[in-house]
């Protein structure tokens, strides 16, 4: 176990150590808006942005290894990256088996509707409505539980796709679709047809990224810098320039967390990260 340990280690080090060529970080390359293919064959988004800046403050050059989301954790573990840039939701389980970075957005959820319809300020403004989801998926699962589907009595039109739930309110089949706020803001500004609701939908959750255990001092790094682009405006700028919308005032795009991870989850570490930035 020990041999194992230090294996992963020295791999880890290679593959971020600031004498190395390039840090190498992992996404899942095809999630609108973060990490999109681009059309000049590399790769662009919402946090392609971000590991750009983040880089270029830390003096180090970056390479973004495409990595489908199912093995995303076992990739970390085994030392192929020394951090996922995927937007990450902070779990008990997850913290309990690699290290959260500075938390830097909020897990939320939104409608989309469509342009000049009747605005969603509340779940009220929606009983008996008709909303498009994607067969299966957490918001259609959110969607049906009794509690709500009771009381608000909507009818769910579910598709395969959530792309064909999104043509569905477009075309007036559905009055709403249901998502998470970035893919619904990033949808709007490519789809002139639809807009998002403003009403938004806190789950409590925060996402940030996430490193091996060992990679204790690559983690202080990263949230030396990531407190500063908080401090500066530059995520949220980021995530307007992405989802055509502002993140929630106060919220984790522009918060700087005392210590270093995120508070009430394992591998926190509430020595003060000494970044110099302050909001």
């Amino acid at each position: 176990m020990k041999k194992l340990v230090a294996g992963i280690a020295m791999s880890l080090m290679a593959a971020g150590s600031a004498s190395a060529e390039t840090m190498k970080v992992a996404a899942d390359v095809g999630y609108s808006p973060h990490v999109m293919a681009s059309a000049s064959g590399g790769v662009e988004g919402y946090n392609v942005d971000i590991i750009a800046e983040m880089a270029k403050r830390m003096g180090v050059k970056h390479e973004v290894i495409d990595q489908e989301w199912s093995g995303i954790f076992a990739g970390l573990a085994a030392g192929k990256y020394v951090v996922i840039i995927a937007p990450t939701t902070v779990t008990k389980e997850r913290s309990d088996k690699m290290l959260f970075g500075e938390p830097y957005f909020e897990v939320n959820f939104q409608f989309l509707i469509k342009k000049g319809a009747p605005q969603v300020n509340s779940l009220d403004d929606l009983a008996g409505k008709t909303i498009a989801v994607n067969k299966g998926n957490f918001y259609d699962k959110w969607l049906s539980a009794p509690e709500r589907l009771n009381k608000y009595k909507w009818k769910l039109v579910r598709f395969g796709k959530n792309a064909d739930a999104i043509a569905a309110v477009a075309a007036g089949r559905a009055d709403a679709n249901f998502a998470g706020d970035t893919v619904m803001g990033w949808t709007a500004q490519k789809n002139p047809l639809v807009e998002p609701s403003n009403l938004v939908i806190s789950s409590g959750r925060v996402g940030a990224m996430a490193f091996h255990t060992t990679s204790g001092d690559m983690r202080k790094k990263f949230e030396k810098v990531m407190e500063c682009m908080k401090a500066d405006g530059t995520i949220a700028k980021i995530h307007e320039k992405w989802t055509g919308q502002k993140p929630v005032a106060g919220g984790a795009a522009y918060k700087v967390v005392a210590g270093i991870g995120v508070p009430g989850f394992a591998n926190y570490d509430s020595t003060p990260s000494n970044s110099g930035c302050a909001n």
